[in-house]
């Protein structure tokens, strides 16, 4: 069985609802380990005890030196030190990045570790990356990042050759900012990829690709809008439909669709997002996980070991993208 190390103290909700996540994960033939304080109620789960815990408001890489024993680090060690084959975290998310830097560490190969979101698109789910790991970058690093995300769409969504797009403010290939047309020229230039050009963001909900590429900050307000737009419409169109008689009697009507469309857009469903390129596979979960989003982020985790992602990355990217990264190590 794929053994997951799991941050139990990790989220807003910990740590009974990630227990409980963990535990509905289980069923499926996972095997969750669970990382938390002496005592933890974790039904028939495996506890690494540990003696810390890194909070949502603390400095993520001061709060990782200084807390070795926290529950966010031990679950990232186990994965470095082959003790389980992925980790999952609902906490600190910059205490999970800079967690994984040390104990995972990146893959040779990759200049810069991107984080992998899933967008339910209406055409299907697609790939945004980066979603936050990287506020700055370089166009050979957005290059990179479109190849994780192809591997990434192949080997866990099951896409067959994956169209990449590059988020910019316009289709036209000379609309952008200098990062945008440089990265650009280079992903057109790359015969390794299916790329179909620019997208804009508001064609993300529709299925703009099967991978979208972006720098990590532009990446994370995208994703936060989305998030936030999508419960906002949601709330308001329950708001509206228990307001009145006849809203309510329309809204037995529409029961059925209203259910798929709203399990088709909650974050819960995937769960997760995939921190891509490290030398182990790392989900970090939304840190106000509820127990399904916990085990779907477990079961997603436990997906990319069967697929082997890491391997995949490893010999995917392409030798003039090795190069950059090499380039880049040794400073970074």
């Amino acid at each position: 069985m794929t053994r997951v190390a799991v941050d139990a103290m990790g989220g807003d909700r910990a740590p009974e609802e990630v227990v409980a996540g963990a535990l509905e994960a289980a069923a499926d033939g996972i095997e969750p380990i669970l990382f938390g304080p002496a005592g933890l109620d974790t039904g028939d789960l495996e506890l690494v005890e540990t003696t810390q815990v890194i909070s949502m408001d603390e400095k993520p890489a001061e709060a990782v030196r200084a807390k070795p024993d926290s529950s966010l680090v031990a679950a990232c060690r186990a994965v470095g030190e082959g003790n389980a084959d992925a980790v999952v975290s609902a906490g600190n998310t910059g205490g999970m990045l800079a967690a994984c830097f040390l104990e995972l560490r990146r893959l040779p190969t990759v200049a810069r570790p991107a984080i992998a979101v899933v967008i339910p698109a209406k055409k299907g789910p697609s790939v945004l990356i980066d979603s936050g790991a990287n506020a700055d970058a370089r166009p050979e690093h957005l290059l990179q990042f479109a190849h994780m995300g192809a591997v990434f769409a192949e080997e866990v969504l099951e896409i067959r050759d994956p169209e990449v797009r590059l988020l910019s403010i316009g289709e036209e290939p000379e609309k952008g900012n200098q990062l945008t047309l440089e990265a650009h020229a280079l992903l057109a230039a790359d015969e390794g990829l299916r790329f179909g050009g620019n997208t804009e963001s508001r064609s993300l909900l529709l299925g703009a690709a099967d991978v979208v590429v972006c720098d990590g900050f532009t990446g994370n307000v995208v994703l936060k809008l989305l998030e936030g737009t999508i419960m906002t419409v949601l709330d308001a169109l329950r708001e509206e439909i228990v307001a009145t008689r006849r809203g309510r009697i329309g809204g037995l009507l529409i029961r059925p669709a209203a259910r798929g469309m709203r399990s088709r857009l909650d974050p819960d469903t995937y769960g997760g997002a995939y921190l891509l390129g490290l030398r182990g596979l790392a989900v970090i979960a939304h840190g106000n996980s509820s127990p399904l989003a916990i085990a779907n982020a477990i079961r997603l985790a436990a997906r990319g070991v069967e697929h082997d992602v890491v391997g995949r990355l490893a010999q995917r990217l392409p030798e003039r993208v090795l190069a950059s990264a090499r380039s880049e190590a040794p400073g970074k």
